[in-house]
């Protein structure tokens, strides 16, 4: 007899493990994305665009990507309300005509309701104005223009340029005895001119000194703009340029030997994939990059999360990257916000007033709290990390700061003002 009831007690237990199995796989599922039902998503779509620089002298496609992988995470798990997100993207060829036609197919011709993971060197210097007349949001992925910063309806997860370029300035400053510094961008007023001017001018703040080295972006020669440098008697280089213009820079530092005769730092574009690789164990330990966002080896549930969305749901060749990380974090904001919506009221107008009502948007792939914010600027995301490229990957060397000067006062007190920030 106990025997008999020893065995009745280990099926039970046995029932009860598998039991709290299952429970324990929905429960993943259910962090995964969305609602975590299981189903798909079968209602009225609802339609989100994204606006992106695919065809040019770089792919800055990577946010919307990733917005698409978990928005498909989303449609197979019950959607919003049970309706599926149906996703457009649109490249802008790098070409300001291209740009403002194809915002306007997808804000006026298609109606969507919000844009999501954009990402592009020159669209938001046309379409910011489109946005803001048509009460269309856009939370952005991978902005380098001034005017994605200094709009009224576009908030980014990611930094831009001046962010990032003062965080790795102070950084050399600080830690690398850093007194001039050549800044090395595009000759593009809203891009090279607005970040380069800006990161002299915190270095002026300082009693130190920065030039300006701008490259045509049309025919950029890398070999010009090495010597340009050198002639600028600095100290450390800033390369403030797309990644593959960055590693012609350097290529072009190498041939003349140039290492070990200046500080190199750089912002978030030479964090990427195969950049350890591709320029080479001769300069290892030697180039100091600002990130936007947490390194791709996070051990937090979010950068967890990312990286599972993007295996199951992204295809291999997208990019897993910071701009791919702020994809994913603008796809979540995104949809967070409209699972508290009614959905008898989803449109556009009510959609925009949401996003811009987010505030204190908290994930471990930021170092601080994320907002939208009502005001004619936008700079929710400004604190960086350090990292070192190394012969085989990238090795943080310091963690999350934010990084002092004049541009952030703004930006602080605004924060501060609106309340978006606190606990």
């Amino acid at each position: 007899m106990r025997a008999f009831t020893t065995r009745i007690l280990r099926v039970v237990l046995a029932a009860l493990c598998l039991t709290f199995a299952f429970s324990g796989a929905a429960f993943a599922q259910d962090k995964l994305c969305g609602p975590g039902t299981g189903k798909p998503a079968t209602g009225q779509p609802i339609l989100v665009g994204s606006v992106v620089g695919k065809t040019g002298p770089d792919d800055f496609s990577a946010g919307a990507l990733a917005a698409k992988a978990y928005f498909d995470c989303v449609n197979a798990n019950g959607g919003i309300h049970g309706r599926p997100i149906q996703f457009l993207i649109e490249d802008d060829q790098w070409k300001p005509e291209v740009a403002g036609q194809v915002a306007s197919k997808l804000v006026k011709d298609r109606g969507v309701v919000a844009l999501v993971g954009n990402g592009s060197f020159v669209e938001m210097t046309v379409n910011a104005k489109l946005y803001e007349q048509e009460n269309v949001a856009v939370v952005a992925s991978a902005c380098a223009v001034r005017e994605c910063f200094e709009a009224k309806n576009i908030a980014s997860t990611n930094q831009g340029p001046v962010p990032s370029n003062i965080a790795a300035v102070q950084y050399a400053v600080e830690k690398l005895g850093a007194k001039k510094v050549a800044c090395i961008g595009l000759n593009i007023p809203s891009n090279g001119v607005w970040s380069c001017d800006l990161t002299n001018a915190w270095l002026k703040d300082r009693g130190l000194s920065g030039v300006s080295v701008l490259m045509d972006p049309g025919a950029p020669d890398a070999n010009s703009a090495v010597l340009e440098a050198v002639a600028s008697g600095a100290d450390t280089i800033l390369m403030s340029l797309p990644s593959g213009l960055a590693q012609a820079f350097l290529k072009a530092a190498q041939e003349q030997n140039l290492r070990d005769k200046y500080k190199w730092v750089a912002p978030t574009p030479l964090y990427k994939q195969g950049i350890p690789e591709a320029i080479g164990a001769y300069w290892g330990g030697k180039i100091y990059v600002a990130i936007e966002l947490t390194p791709w080896d996070g051990g937090g549930p979010d950068a967890k999360r990312w990286l599972a969305v993007m295996d199951k749901y992204g295809k291999k060749t997208d990019p897993r990257d910071t701009f791919s990380q702020a994809g994913f974090v603008s796809a979540n904001i995104f949809v967070d916000t409209l699972q508290k919506m009614d959905p008898k009221s989803i449109n556009r107008a009510n959609v925009t007033k949401a996003l811009k009502a987010v505030k204190n948007f908290r994930t471990d792939l930021l170092c601080g709290p994320w907002y939208f914010g009502n005001a004619d600027f936008h700079q929710p995301n400004h604190a960086s990390q350090i990292v070192v490229i190394d012969k085989d990957g990238f090795k943080t060397k310091q963690g999350c700061f934010d990084p002092s000067g004049k541009y952030f006062d703004k930006i602080r007190a605004m924060e501060k003002a609106q309340h978006l920030t606190g606990n």
